[in-house]
């Protein structure tokens, strides 16, 4: 059984970036993902993906949380 997503807010996690083909955002626990190839792209992304999964009863999630996540490789 799938989990219900609240109306108060959302969180997507967001790996990737410009350079490495774009940014691909995910609800954990949820299996809601998109992706885009630039800030912009992902922000239009996310929004359309959040409206596919409101249903009627459903207020739009505010807000809605991009976390940016990098991997960072020290240099020695």
């Amino acid at each position: 059984m799938g989990r219900t997503m609240t109306a108060s807010e959302i969180h997507f996690e967001v790996s990737g970036d410009e350079l490495d083909r774009g940014y691909l955002a995910t609800v954990l626990g949820f299996g809601i993902h998109t992706k885009g190839d630039t800030t912009e792209d992902l922000h239009q992304s996310v929004g359309e993906v959040v409206d596919c999964h409101i249903n009627e009863v459903m207020e739009r999630p505010n807000p809605i949380r991009l976390h940016f996540v990098r991997d960072v490789v020290p240099v020695t």
